[in-house]
């Protein structure tokens, strides 16, 4: 290795511990999990339209890294992002009211499934555009630096975006001037159907994001406490003022890209191989072993998530849609009349 190229650096590993709050990180999950289920079961049925991205597999990033997040922070997301907004705070009803199209949606119903948007807790944006979400988090982490606060801006992102100008240029500008970014790269190993070692040359990505001079490193994203354990020492850093961090979470999506998608570029038992590593599994497991989760509070549980997903859903139902003399509120360019 040259002296000019920089080698992948990685903080010093901590134990992995689970802690009083580990059972809430399950809650988390199963209530993400739960909720995809129900957009299915609503879009298959026609009451949700036009696109939408689950996140079913991926629980365990939205949720680890979320958790190492301050309420002062900000998160950018991407076009699969109802994990993320549930994770950060946003209400069940707000997200399906916006699938509904319904003005109590957190967009008004105006952006859907792809555009939740959330200012009261820092939460800016889904983003239809791959990649788009990038120049906008190194955007806000530069008005907090200029500011002199001292929060992070966390950009979730996919494999298929790395591949975009737009991480390259923010990757560049972040490290250069020592943004408080993190870069959170969810690789699920398809970008929309094209397999990352069919697009990409080196599929490292935490090593190609290193050659920008940032700290960088590999986590095993099917595992909410491994996540969680480098989110909190990827924010340290960042916090700290050592510049971005980037982290790759290695996952995987267990349904199609979209609803759109017929999923015929994976092969089947590759998807059931990943299902074994399933994030909601495997932490249930840790907690039954330990004593923390008994087959009745598990029940109980699934019972309150969904009872309030049940809520969402009526709440959504029975929204008022918008009127049609309010459609041009909120655009910025004026409309001149017809003469």
């Amino acid at each position: 290795m040259s002296a000019t190229t920089p080698a992948r650096r990685k903080p010093k590993a901590r134990p992995k511990k689970q802690t009083a709050h580990t059972p809430a990180l399950l809650a988390s999950m199963l209530r993400i999990r739960r909720f995809e289920e129900r957009c299915v079961e609503l879009y298959s049925a026609a009451r949700i339209r036009g696109f939408m991205h689950l996140y079913i597999g991926e629980e365990a990033v939205a949720v680890g890294v979320n958790e190492a997040l301050t309420e002062e922070d900000a998160v950018v997301s991407t076009y699969r992002e109802h994990g993320h907004a549930l994770a950060r705070g946003v209400p069940a009803d707000a997200i399906m009211a916006e699938m509904f199209g319904k003005t109590t949606g957190c967009s008004r119903g105006r952006g859907g499934s792809m555009h939740l948007f959330d200012a009261s807790r820092r939460f800016y944006g889904g983003n239809a555009i791959v990649g788009g979400g990038l120049p906008l988090a190194a955007g806000l982490a530069l008005a907090d630096r200029m500011t002199g606060r001292n929060q992070v801006t966390c950009c979730f992102f996919g494999d298929g975006a790395f591949a975009e100008g737009e991480f390259h240029e923010t990757a560049n500008l972040a490290a250069l001037w020592g943004l408080p970014l993190l870069l959170v790269c969810e690789n699920n190993l398809y970008a929309m159907g094209t397999a990352l070692d069919r697009a990409q040359a080196q599929t490292d990505l935490a090593m190609r994001a290193a050659s920008y001079g940032m700290v960088s490193w590999a986590v095993d994203g099917m595992d909410v406490l491994a996540v969680e354990d480098a989110a909190r020492r990827a924010a340290e850093g960042v916090r700290a003022g050592s510049g971005p961090h980037f982290l790759e979470m290695r996952t995987y999506r267990f349904r199609a890209h979209s609803m759109y998608d017929p999923d015929r570029y994976r092969d089947k038992a590759e998807i059931e191989r990943w299902k074994e590593s399933d994030p909601i599994e495997q932490l249930a497991v840790r907690l039954r072993r330990s004593g923390e989760l008994t087959d009745k509070a598990l029940a109980a549980l699934e019972q309150r998530v969904a009872a309030e997903i049940d809520a969402a859903v009526d709440s959504a139902e029975h929204a008022p849609e918008e009127p049609v003399e309010d459609l041009l509120r909120y655009v910025t360019s004026p409309v001149e009349e017809a003469s």
